[in-house]
């Protein structure tokens, strides 16, 4: 009876911890590279890439692009809605950003208003 016991023990032991490891996500984050091929373009209909793709918090979104015609804003939602900047919002000119994406959505524009006006823009919803 002890022998079954410990045997019993021994199995939630192992199995347990192996359930645990199985449903949880990894914290690894991953590197997106926005628009893939064609980076952070008008023409790489940038509004769209997102779907399909699930992101997370501190997941990495790479915005490669030509600094003389685009930079990367990010913005809030209402910013995002209307293609405007503000004093607040953080733009980044470097021609390669790396953009940590935080939980909930994230809103990135061209500081070009023409250019976002025809679609320039995306949201990105990150899961925790």
């Amino acid at each position: 009876m002890a022998m079954a016991r410990e045997g019993e023990i021994l199995a939630i032991l192992v199995i347990f911890p192996m359930l645990l490891l199985l449903h949880s996500k990894t914290t690894q984050a991953d590197t997106f590279i926005v628009g893939d091929d064609l980076g952070w373009t008008a023409n790489a209909s940038v509004g769209n890439w997102p779907q399909g793709k699930t992101f997370f918090a501190n997941d990495t979104l790479v915005f490669n692009y030509d600094n003389q015609l685009y930079n990367v804003v990010v913005t809030d939602q209402v910013r995002y809605n209307s293609c405007t900047i503000t004093m607040n919002s953080r733009v980044f000119e470097s021609r390669h950003d790396r953009i940590h994406l935080v939980f909930g959505e994230n809103y990135f524009m061209t500081g070009n208003p023409n250019d976002c006006q025809l679609g320039m823009k995306m949201a990105v919803m990150a899961e925790n």
